[in-house]
């Protein structure tokens, strides 16, 4: 029998924002209120204990009912990797509103809106790499190479953030293809592609000078 997992969350602890609306969405969809999942924190975070709660109940032929799809991923590419795993599970995610309302995995109508989400993933991660490496490409050619490692920058900690996520990565020849110490690497991004808090400061600065 299929079972509707509900997960809602809303990002300030403060009491401007509540679960209700989301809530209220979920039980309209049919998912039983003891089913339903919550956190009260940013999306960037990792400690989303209701969200760990919600995907360990999922069983396969089950569905993960969510408001919108924001909710869920961190961005993009996290996004899609979640989605992927839910899939290698047998579960499906169903959008209820928003940009990814059209999304309903457990129809072929709906996975194939997902594939082409997942393919502006990719589309994305080769968008950093390549201007990261005419970035890198111009630095040499103004006769940076060699000496002290360039630091870290806004360009080559997605392109680190990208890389890492992938097992086939050897860490050394990035650090070398970034020209950054490994130190100055993990201090940036987890072996495992997410973002530290040096990275979350480093892409605050860049946004508020851009």
């Amino acid at each position: 029998m299929t079972t509707l997992i509900g997960y809602a969350r809303v990002s300030k602890a403060d009491g401007s924002q509540l679960h209700d609306l989301q809530r209220d969405a979920l039980l309209v969809a049919g998912v039983d209120p003891d089913h339903i999942y919550q956190d009260t924190a940013s999306g960037r975070r990792d400690d989303r204990p209701g969200l760990a709660a919600g995907l360990k109940a999922l069983r396969s032929g089950d569905t993960l009912v969510i408001w919108k799809l924001d909710r869920l991923g961190r961005d993009l590419r996290h996004l899609v990797n979640t989605v992927g795993d839910l899939t290698k599970r047998g579960v499906g995610l169903k959008v209820l509103t928003g940009e990814g309302a059209s999304i309903d995995t457990t129809t072929a109508n709906g996975r194939l809106i997902f594939a082409i989400f997942a393919g502006l993933a990719e589309f994305e991660r080769e968008l950093i790499v390549e201007r990261t490496k005419a970035g890198l490409a111009s630095a040499r050619a103004r006769g940076r190479q060699g000496g002290r490692p360039f630091k870290m920058t806004p360009a080559k900690l997605r392109l680190a953030q990208a890389a890492m996520g992938k097992p086939e990565t050897k860490v050394a020849e990035l650090c070398a293809e970034l020209g950054v110490t490994r130190q100055t690497l993990y201090r940036h991004v987890t072996p495992d592609g997410r973002i530290r808090p040096d990275g979350e400061k480093l892409l605050a600065r860049r946004n508020r000078t851009s």
